[in-house]
Parts: structure tokens; C-alpha cells; sequence
């Protein structure tokens, strides 16, 4: 089957890389492999058996590694490529930061496409959007508890926002977590921590 006659063809310069997962061994990545194909991707990484919350995933890191500006990442569907929602949106609006172009055949995201490339747009409102809402929720909760005369312990080196910052320089724009920690002059793990605090620990 050729998908570029029923699905809007890729104009980019640069190659297709593809990348596949499966979370459990028991599950086959043939029909993932057989879009990719369709779509004469260049290079094709998968990962099989490995949840999408799991830090570690080679395929994956290959997979961005190989990626230069003026090429598109292939997946057949959304859900394959991100960890949770946060570390999708930061991946895309990576990648526009990047010049690099984003294909999900499943959904029809294609943002080599005039049209297309309003989905990095609105990734990165998402983004920005959630991080505002976690850093909302902590304060919350930290006043939440102080109200109920629960003991906080020392105040935290970091504000909730002072995290995310760090977070989406990590993530968005892919700075080194170690440098930032250094320039603050802290130690990376405390970054570390307070990304697990707040529900947004992925591998720095």
C-alpha cells in the first residue's frame, strides 16, 4: 500500500526516521513497521516492550539523535512517542525550535503541511499551559497544607515556578540540566527531585 495516495504527501528536505513501540513483548510491531514502510521512511527505530512512562528508551533516543534540521519524524500513532502529554508537547515544540518536521499517521499530523504546522503552535500553548497549572496545584497544595497547620519542613531551594523553568529548558529547548544547576549553583539532583515533586520526572 502506498499511504502517500490517501494521505497528504511529506514536503520536507530532509529524510524520514521512523520510530515504533509497543509496550509489552507479547505485542507485535508489524503493523507500526508496515506504516512506516509505506511511508518510505529512510531509517526506522522501535522500541519493544518498554512502557512510554519508562525513562529509557534507546529507540527513541536514537531515533532524536539521528534527526537533523529539515527532517520529519514518522510514528503511526500519537500515543507511541510521548511519556505523558507534557513530554509530548515539549517534544513538538522541540522540534520546531529545531527545524525538525513531525508526522502522525494515525491522526493525519502532518506538519510539513501548511496547515499541518499549526499543531506545533498549539503543542506549545498546551505546554506552557500545563505547566501553569502544575505550578498552580503545588502553591495550592503547600498553602493547603499550611492552612491545616502541617509541618512543611525547611522551604524548598526552589520555587514551583524556579522548576519549571528549568523543566522547559531541559525539555523544550534542550538545555543541560547540569549547567543550569550549576549557574544557580545547586546540585543537578535537586532538580531532580523537585521534578519527581511535582509529577514531571523524566531522564535529564
Amino acid at each position: 500500500m502506498n499511504m502517500d495516495t490517501i494521505w497528504p504527501p511529506m514536503r520536507h528536505s530532509g529524510k524520514r526516521v521512523g520510530y515504533a513501540r509497543v509496550s509489552t513483548q507479547d505485542q507485535k510491531l508489524r503493523m507500526q513497521l508496515d506504516g512506516l514502510n509505506a511511508v518510505k521512511c529512510d531509517l526506522i527505530f522501535s522500541d519493544h516492550g518498554v512502557s512510554g512512562k519508562t525513562d529509557t528508551r534507546p529507540g527513541l533516543d536514537d531515533a532524536l539523535a539521528a534527526l537533523e534540521p529539515g527532517d520529519v519524524l514518522v510514528v503511526f500513532k500519537l500515543d507511541r512517542l510521548g511519556r505523558s502529554v507534557l513530554h509530548l508537547a515539549d517534544l513538538l515544540a522541540r522540534f520546531e525550535r529545531e527545524g525538525i518536521h513531525f508526522c502522525s499517521l494515525a491522526e493525519g499530523i502532518n506538519t510539513t503541511s501548511s496547515g499541518g504546522r499549526l499543531v506545533y503552535h498549539l503543542f506549545s500553548a498546551f505546554a506552557e499551559f500545563q505547566r501553569e497549572i502544575i505550578v498552580e496545584n503545588t502553591m495550592a497544595g503547600l498553602q493547603a497544607a499550611k492552612a491545616r497547620g502541617s509541618r512543611l519542613g525547611r522551604p524548598p531551594k526552589l520555587s514551583p515556578r524556579d522548576v519549571m523553568w528549568a523543566h522547559e529548558c531541559v525539555y523544550q529547548r534542550g538545555g543541560s540540566l547540569a549547567e543550569i544547576a550549576r549557574r544557580r549553583g545547586i546540585s543537578p539532583i535537586t532538580y531532580r527531585r523537585a521534578f519527581e515533586r511535582m509529577g514531571v520526572d523524566e531522564a535529564a
